[in-house]
């Protein structure tokens, strides 16, 4: 009689699922099954779990510290947001704000270039961008060559573009930083998320 393999394993996987005291139940196999090992050749299923147990704690011990050096980034990101909403809400016309949002993302950020450009129809270049490259009202990553010297006035590394709202006409919210990796595709787009609305809001007061 033939047996498949892969079919008892998944039955002997099965049954030790449900019966999690079955070891308990019989201790010295813990002591006598051998299991393979890359360094050291076969160790015993109590040393093999104990290898498992610390490379687990060690695999939390780095995502604990991933997560709060993340913690740690989106709470500054919080704070200059915050105090940047407050210079951007005290502004009086549009060319302060334009002022105090460069001056804020190029110092805190160290951004080569921040502007809000107003596209025309009539400028088939912006139109394009517009249409294409922020259809879904966010852009991360790369620019052509001609699209970075229409919207910059030259070649930039990586760009961020966010579409702002159509009740203020085709505008632009367009950043761009000197390293090519600053910016990417798979980047989250909430802090520009929160300045486009921050914006949307200001822009019909001038």
């Amino acid at each position: 009689m033939q047996f498949d393999a892969a079919m008892d394993e998944h039955i002997v996987r099965e049954y030790l699922l449900d019966n999690p005291d079955f070891f308990n139940r019989y201790p010295e196999l813990l002591l006598s099954l051998q299991l393979p090992h890359q360094e050291r050749g076969t160790v015993s299923l109590v040393e093999r779990r104990q290898e498992v147990l610390r490379q687990r704690v060690t695999q939390l011990e780095e995502e604990i510290t991933s997560l709060m050096v993340c913690a740690q980034e989106n709470e500054k990101i919080f704070h200059f947001n915050n105090d940047l909403s407050h210079k951007l809400l005290a502004c009086e016309d549009l060319g302060e704000l334009r002022q105090v949002l460069s001056e804020g993302l190029k110092h805190h950020y160290g951004f080569s270039h921040v502007r809000l450009i107003t596209v025309h129809d009539i400028d088939s270049e912006l139109a394009n961008i517009w249409r294409h490259r922020i259809s879904l009202g966010h852009y991360f990553g790369r620019l052509t060559q001609s699209e970075s010297k229409r919207l910059f006035g030259g070649e930039v590394g990586s760009v961020a573009l966010t579409k702002l709202s159509d009740e203020n006409g085709q505008v632009i919210f367009a950043v761009a930083s000197p390293d090519s990796t600053h910016f990417h595709p798979g980047m989250d787009n909430l802090f520009f998320d929160q300045l486009r609305r921050l914006l949307d809001h200001m822009l019909p007061k001038f």
